[in-house]
């Protein structure tokens, strides 16, 4: 058995985020769900605490508490709000994390830094309209002009799209798949209107269009041709990322399902009495538990510099795919007031199903695992 436990710091994080998820992010979560957006006062807290950057060292302007760290960070923002988590997701996990994986120490001092002190919001450009789930397909053009690179074509459901300052985006060159640094005040790069969706609809998201965008040499992430590596390893930490985000929608689930159970009666006692609701109760705090076990288990081996691409697949494939079973199972257990915007529950419901599509489907989780499983001969 693995034994893993939390470091003193990791546990006073925990605290910090929970205490400023219930004094600052459920009081408007409701509101940022109608509005569609994260209000600007809530960012700056963001930024003022640190949640901006996390993961990352000191040295690049980051809080230095790791994958684990930023793990925990994501899981308590997910109790309140999974707009947030997203928001915060897409500018650290994979914006920024996709220059401090693949980019140069200039570039990481350059752009790391102020965006995990929040004085940049990032985002992060891969999917394309023929790219989604086969994004080795993209067909955004990069062309070499002396010290510059000359940028065409367009992104699409780009998280953080309209508010990004930095996009880490690829595109093809005549090597290959390169990542670039893009500064969204450049001429020629605009972003669309925002996406209206189903769920996390406080994150917002848009088309990314560039029309002979010049970036400098010195913007690359990594080498030419090289750019695909770098957006899959940036992956693997998004995918992880995002479990810690499914887990924490989970826990606030089975919470609110308890306390109603205790208090809402039907034939006279309250129906945690009776075994059907017991049942789902008790399959919810399952599937968390090994939510829970597999999602620190993994950061823990990320941040000791492990491969982890097979697991991360198993992580998003799990807890996306149990989280819409423990908030559908959150909708039953509170019967109509489920199915009530009057209770975060409706909520919670609608935001968890993009879990199993963004950062990767389902199948491509499957698809990664399968092979990996031939390929270590039934050793995962």
């Amino acid at each position: 058995m693995i034994e893993f436990e939390f470091s003193e710091e990791q546990k006073m994080l925990r605290d910090m985020v929970r205490d400023f998820t219930n004094t600052e992010v459920k009081p408007i979560s409701n509101k940022i769900d109608e509005e569609g957006r994260i209000p600007p006062e809530l960012i700056q807290k963001l930024r003022d605490t640190g949640l901006l950057g996390t993961a990352f060292p000191a040295e690049y302007g980051g809080g230095g508490f790791g994958e684990v760290g930023y793990c925990i960070a994501q899981e308590e923002i997910s109790r309140g709000c999974l707009s947030t988590a997203t928001f915060i997701g897409a500018h650290q996990s994979i914006g920024t994390n996709a220059i401090y994986i693949g980019g140069s120490e200039a570039l990481k001092k350059k752009y790391v830094t102020p965006l995990a002190e929040g004085k940049f919001i990032g985002a992060f450009g891969l999917t394309e309209a023929n790219a989604g789930s086969d994004s080795f397909n993209l067909r955004t053009r990069a062309v070499r002009d002396g010290n510059d690179w000359i940028i065409n074509g367009e992104k699409i459901w780009i998280t953080n799209g309209p508010i990004a300052d930095i996009v880490s985006l690829f595109a093809r060159t005549d090597h290959g798949i390169t990542g670039f640094v893009v500064e969204t005040k450049s001429p020629g790069f605009k972003a669309g209107m925002h996406e209206k969706k189903m769920g996390i609809r406080g994150s917002v998201t848009s088309t990314l269009t560039l029309d002979n965008v010049r970036v400098p040499n010195e913007n690359m992430i990594g080498t030419d041709g090289r750019g695909f590596l770098i957006a899959m390893k940036t992956l693997d930490a998004g995918r992880l990322g995002l479990g810690a985000c499914c887990l924490g929608g989970s826990k606030e689930m089975l919470v609110l399902s308890a306390k109603f159970a205790k208090e809402r009666k039907q034939f006279d006692v309250p129906i945690a009495q009776f075994q059907a609701i017991q049942f789902m109760l008790a399959d919810m705090a399952t599937m968390i538990y090994a939510m829970d076990s597999m999602v620190y288990r993994t950061a823990a081996a990320y941040d000791r510099g492990e491969p982890i691409a097979r697991y991360s697949a198993a992580v998003k494939l799990f807890c996306s795919e149990s989280f819409d079973k423990i908030v559908d199972m959150a909708v039953q257990i509170h019967g109509g007031m489920g199915y009530s915007t009057e209770l975060p529950i409706e909520r919670y419901y609608r935001d968890s199903r993009i879990n199993r599509i963004f950062e990767g489907t389902s199948e491509i989780q499957r698809m990664i695992m399968g092979k990996e499983v031939l390929k270590r001969n039934g050793v995962f």
